[in-house]
């Protein structure tokens, strides 16, 4: 997952475009694009587009940003999304591990009540200082988080820490890529906002791609091309990539939904981004 293009749930005219684009995983965001008035609308939107034939043909990451565990639309938007079309759900504001395990219990549920049968993975954000000081215990806290995701605005604007300085940044990577480390999940760089700045969106790439990040997020179509650029996949990873896909295919054969390659369980996620680096190595 080198780049994660977010798209807005209010703009469901967009969904398509950005299916068919580079990038290798899209996430529809419930959350700060969609207005409170608009977000039963974006609910519905997204919920039917992740059920689609083209979501089920294609071999991107589906991610969905649902509001806050704490907020008012938090139910709703499990009750809509938690479905076999989503990957994962990127939880925002989780700053403890008993907060995490609330906001399983309430994925449970709405799997359970929507027929969910494949659990659905979590991204989880770290955007505040508690959370970045709890991230290593939030991230083994379930079996059900995949990765980390920071979030540098979040963290960094309240506290007037200035992002241009570098150090800064590779204190904050550091420090989320440990606590991903210590669980064994990935961790997958944050959005950058200054959409005309592609050389300072690249430099902080590539900061993270050298410290094991995953991959960056994209607010524009614009920036899908440098994070891929940036991390561009490496010959023992397409190798394993190619091995994944492999074991999957015995794996359909004997009806087995999940598989072990290189020692680590594998289930539809992992294939998915497998799929997508093969699809995409080659592109520049």
């Amino acid at each position: 997952m080198r780049s994660k293009l977010f798209v807005p749930g209010a703009r469901p005219e967009l969904f398509d475009k950005a299916l068919a684009g580079a990038a290798d995983a899209l996430s529809f965001d419930l959350e700060d694009a969609v207005a409170p008035e608009r977000k039963a609308a974006a609910r519905v939107a997204v919920a039917a587009f992740l059920a689609s034939s083209a979501v089920a043909a294609s071999s991107k990451l589906m991610i969905v940003r649902v509001n806050a565990p704490a907020s008012e639309h938090f139910a709703a938007d499990l009750a809509a999304v938690a479905r076999e079309g989503a990957d994962l759900i990127n939880l925002p504001k989780i700053e403890s591990a008993d907060a995490l395990h609330e906001a399983v219990a309430a994925l449970e549920r709405a799997e359970a009540r929507n027929g969910v049968v494949r659990p659905i993975g979590l991204l989880v954000n770290i955007e505040t200082p508690r959370a970045l000081r709890a991230a290593a215990s939030i991230a083994g806290a379930h079996p059900r988080v995949a990765g980390l995701q920071l979030g540098l605005a979040d963290l960094f604007e309240a506290q007037g820490i200035a992002r241009d300085d570098r150090a800064n940044v590779h204190a904050a990577l550091f420090a989320v890529r440990m606590a991903a480390a210590e669980a064994g999940v990935f961790a997958l760089d944050g959005a950058y906002a200054d959409l005309h700045d592609e050389a300072g969106y690249f430099d902080e790439a590539l900061v993270a791609k050298r410290l094991g990040f995953l991959g960056k997020t994209c607010l524009h179509p614009r920036q899908v091309g440098l994070a891929n650029r940036a991390f561009a996949a490496t010959a023992d990873e397409i190798a394993r990539a190619r091995r994944i896909v492999s074991a999957a295919e015995t794996a359909a054969d004997g009806g087995r939904g999940v598989f072990v390659v290189d020692g680590r369980m594998i289930d539809r996620p992992f294939l998915k981004r497998a799929q997508a680096l093969l699809a995409t190595a080659e592109r520049p």
